[in-house]
């Protein structure tokens, strides 16, 4: 891991830089397929399952059978564990309900929002290295509280042309109503514009590698939106001498073992805590199954000394990660002052993975820095709020005035007309 002392404050951005693509360097292969699919529709989505995943298939939607046999694939273990994460989304994400906010605003005059799901929603899961099955709990539950008359799941099958058991089961036990075994660019590109096997969606949510990112940043030029530009994997752990450095490493491992272009930072107050965490992660890293995606990972890592928990916090806030620990002795220092993070883990026993799995928290949050301006996958994520307004004859004698002074203002007689036709008639 790359050890830097007291960086400068000119050269934060440098530093903290992620180990990632341009929309450049990626958006002329994704515009090329999505042509391709908008033209062709199915015949291309086997194209390029054939060619990036190495299956041909002759239906791309999986089958009844299919979900049947992955029930009993599935430990009665893990389907135990499954619902139990279930059980504790639900309870965050009701919670999260809000019923309609209703005022008058003049006399005679009654405003008020309502809020209605999004009809169509489109859930894309990782399947490659790593199938997701933790996702579709994140983003079907959800969906299924606000309401969504149809959600629709996309996932690369693997080269016996198969599902993952574990995606099956969830998928089938959170209410989607179609799942289709198609990844990458070509599913965000079948979402987003429809094809025989895949209907058309008006939002699409679910992270990806750099290929996925960059396909759903373009379906929004085609009127399809989605929940955020989530890539790569990333996590910030700030930790002083009150932390435990074997958690600490083993935090900075669980996402580093996401992918190779995943990054880890620690930012410290101690030097004697970087160092004792750069050998925890070297040990632990022999232990672990994907050592080599996680090596590539810690590649790309830092470790981050500085003087002061000011500093560290203006570092922090700068670099606005996607998943973030907070394990020091003036935990209440960094909660107060955090500005920019997807998703806050407090306290040594408090790790990532819990976020990930079962705690109750959504996992589907916002990378490269976007959690400057964007939230994490939530109930309202699903949703669309709707204003109303009614007016009686009081109330538009009321404003009407106002309303006839502001239009003529702005050279706009037709809006000045449809107020005064009403006042004349209230005469």
């Amino acid at each position: 891991m790359n050890k830097i002392y007291n960086p400068e404050r000119a050269d934060w951005k440098k530093v903290l830089k992620r180990p990632t693509q341009t929309v450049a360097d990626i958006e002329g292969l994704v515009n090329g397929i999505f042509k391709e699919v908008a033209s062709d529709g199915d015949e291309i989505l086997k194209k390029y399952t054939a060619q990036f995943d190495k299956v041909s298939l002759d239906n791309l939607l999986v089958s009844e059978s299919e979900i049947e046999e992955a029930k009993s694939l599935v430990s009665e273990e893990l389907k135990a564990a499954i619902q139990l994460a279930k059980s504790n989304i639900e309870v965050f994400h009701n919670a999260q309900k809000t019923g309609r906010v209703e005022v008058e605003t003049a006399v005679g005059v009654s405003c008020w929002q309502e809020k209605r799901p999004i009809q169509k929603v489109g859930l894309y899961i990782p399947g490659g290295t790593a199938p997701l099955f933790s996702t579709i709990l994140m983003l079907a539950v959800p969906a299924a509280i606000a309401g969504c008359s149809e959600i629709v799941l996309c996932s690369p099958p693997d080269n016996e042309g198969k599902l993952n058991p574990a995606i099956l089961y969830t998928a089938n036990l959170c209410g989607v109503t179609k799942i289709v075994k198609v990844g990458g660019i070509q599913a965000i590109a079948g979402m987003t514009f429809g094809t025989e096997t895949i209907p058309e969606v008006y939002k699409i949510f679910g992270p990806g590698n750099q290929y996925v990112t960059v396909a759903k940043q373009i379906a929004t030029k085609y009127g399809v939106a989605i929940d955020m530009p989530a890539g790569p994997s990333e996590l910030l752990v700030l930790a002083d001498d009150s932390a435990n450095a074997a958690f600490v490493a083993s935090d900075l491992l669980s996402q580093a073992e996401h992918g190779v272009d995943s990054q880890v930072i620690l930012v410290s107050t101690s030097k004697a805590m970087i160092d004792a965490v750069e050998i925890e992660v070297e040990n632990q890293l022999e232990d672990l199954p994907r050592k080599e995606i996680a090596r590539q990972a810690i590649a790309n890592s830092k470790l981050i000394y500085v003087d002061s928990d000011q500093e560290a916090i203006d570092l922090i806030n700068e670099y606005g990660p996607e998943h973030y620990i907070i394990c020091a002795e003036n935990e209440d220092f960094y909660i107060a002052n955090t500005q920019n993070a997807g998703s806050v883990f407090i306290g040594n026993y408090t790790p990532e993975s819990a976020g990930d799995y079962a705690s109750g928290t959504n996992h589907t949050l916002p990378t490269n820095g976007y959690a400057k301006q964007y939230s994490g996958v939530n109930l309202d994520s699903f949703m669309k709020s709707m204003t109303f307004q009614k007016i009686n004859e009081e109330g538009i004698k009321t404003i009407g005035k106002a309303i006839e002074l502001m239009a003529a203002a702005e050279g706009l007689q037709a809006h000045k007309n449809a107020v005064t036709l009403r006042l004349n008639s209230l005469k």
